[in-house]
């Protein structure tokens, strides 16, 4: 799993890690963030699917920013509020 840290968020490239494991690993980041920081996910398709889970399971707790969109590489900002 490749991730990448700075003071304000966490860069973490969902397509290295194994499709059964990838919305677990990122709900556990997301859990350990502080208000005001950020997950950016890159992944090969469109998240759409984790954001509907995201918001499901937290309301608006959370913001979600697309950076890029495709069609090759997909890049999310998820930011907890």
């Amino acid at each position: 799993m490749e991730t990448e840290r700075n003071k304000d968020s966490i860069t973490l490239d969902v397509t290295a890690i194994e499709p059964k494991y990838k919305h677990s690993t990122i709900f556990k980041i997301l859990g350990e963030l502080e208000s005001g920081k950020s997950l950016i996910i890159e992944n090969d398709h469109d998240p759409k699917p984790l954001h509907y889970q995201l918001t499901a399971e937290n309301g608006d707790a959370f913001g979600w920013e697309y950076l890029e969109n495709g069609p090759v590489k997909w890049v999310v900002k998820i930011t907890k509020k």
